[in-house]
């Protein structure tokens, strides 16, 4: 009997990704996720998001994160013009909070964790996002993201620069901004991360995601948009439908480390993905993203060669602008599962033009 073609296992088809049930490994997670790419044909009846409200006013005394409006504590913002930080009204992490009492069953332990939270507003109009934003506008952001990463990190292990985008993704408030959360400790997926980039290191002699990003630079399926400093791919391992991974194609630990053209350039490739997005179903696109970086506070005097800065973008939309995926179920109960090929996603958003739906007509 004549072994099957490559690609053919014995007695079935020939593989094709885009059609067979299969699962691929997040080295940078240690884990799997399960793609069935054949379930995005079936017919939905569930539930149907409301799309982002268009009439966001540029200025309301109510909103919280604008200029001049008094906040939940009953300070009153500044008349900024660029951007603005404030300490989170509502911190998840004080730095003052008492230590939890000895545990007295390994099985019910406890741990201290404190820190501080702060808010950043991109800019002082309510009805502008990133994408719609001005190069100098994003750099001004990118600038503030590092300030605020070096001086945070001079005493704390973990900064975690974060945005909600959208009321899809827990936004309580539409203003452009960010949220930065430092702590005391080093969060899972950071101590996770951090142990898998380490290995990669030690048994390659490379940064994981130095060659990654260099894979996909020549193998281009998953590549979304590019410049002589920046990549952003639909990871082979994506989770969520249009999740993509931004890195830098220059080995760097820390976005504070970046140096005045990477900067600039990080401007331009942000401002070309965040279009995509808003014109891939023509709606200010919901996500949840985050930059990753080596720890700091007492981990700056550590070799970190193994960690490469890199940020994630989790997109829920999956078909529409008003359908969603939801991780219930088998992702919750299992493991993670998604209902396209990363291949797919990055094709479509390859595709789509780098002039945002808002603005055509002004190219015209």
């Amino acid at each position: 009997m004549e072994p099957a073609p490559a690609g053919q296992k014995e007695g079935g088809s020939r593989f094709r990704a885009s059609e067979h049930q299969h699962a691929r490994y997040n080295p940078l997670r240690d884990d799997w996720v399960l793609v069935s790419a054949h379930r995005v044909k079936r017919p939905w009846q569930g539930q149907l998001e409301k799309p982002p409200p268009e009439d966001v006013p540029r200025w309301d005394p109510k909103n919280p994160l604008c200029p001049g409006a008094t906040r939940a504590n009953g300070e009153v913002n500044p008349q900024y013009e660029g951007t603005f930080v404030f300490p989170n009204d509502f911190p998840a992490l004080q730095p003052d909070a008492p230590e939890p009492d000895d545990s007295d069953h390994p099985l019910f332990r406890a741990a201290p964790a404190r820190g501080v939270c702060k808010v950043m507003c991109f800019h002082p109009w309510s009805d502008l996002t990133l994408p719609l934003m001005s190069l100098a506008e994003i750099r001004t952001v990118i600038d503030a993201w590092a300030e605020l990463a070096t001086d945070l990190g001079a005493s704390y292990p973990w900064v975690q620069i974060f945005e909600n985008k959208g009321a899809m993704m827990g936004c309580s408030n539409p203003h452009p901004h960010c949220q930065v959360w430092a702590s005391s400790f080093l969060p899972n997926e950071a101590r996770l991360e951090d142990r898998t980039q380490r290995e990669h290191l030690s048994q390659h002699g490379v940064p994981m995601l130095l060659e990654y990003a260099e894979q996909e630079a020549r193998r281009k399926e998953r590549l979304v948009v590019e410049n002589a400093d920046w990549l952003v791919v639909v990871p082979y391992w994506a989770t969520w439908p249009y999740q993509t991974l931004l890195l830098p194609r220059r080995h760097v630990c820390r976005l504070q480390d970046l140096r005045e053209g990477e900067r600039d350039s990080l401007a331009s490739i942000m401002k070309r993905l965040l279009i995509k997005y808003d014109n891939l179903f023509e709606v200010s696109f919901p996500y949840s993203m985050g930059w990753h970086g080596a720890p700091t506070g007492p981990h700056l005097e550590e070799d970190c060669r193994h960690w490469q800065l890199h940020a994630h973008y989790y997109p829920p939309l999956l078909r529409s602008a008003t359908v969603r995926k939801f991780m219930v179920g088998y992702e919750m109960l299992a493991q993670a599962q998604r209902d396209l090929t990363p291949e797919q996603a990055a094709e479509r958003l390859r595709s789509l033009p780098e002039v945002h739906y808002k603005e055509g007509d002004k190219e015209m």
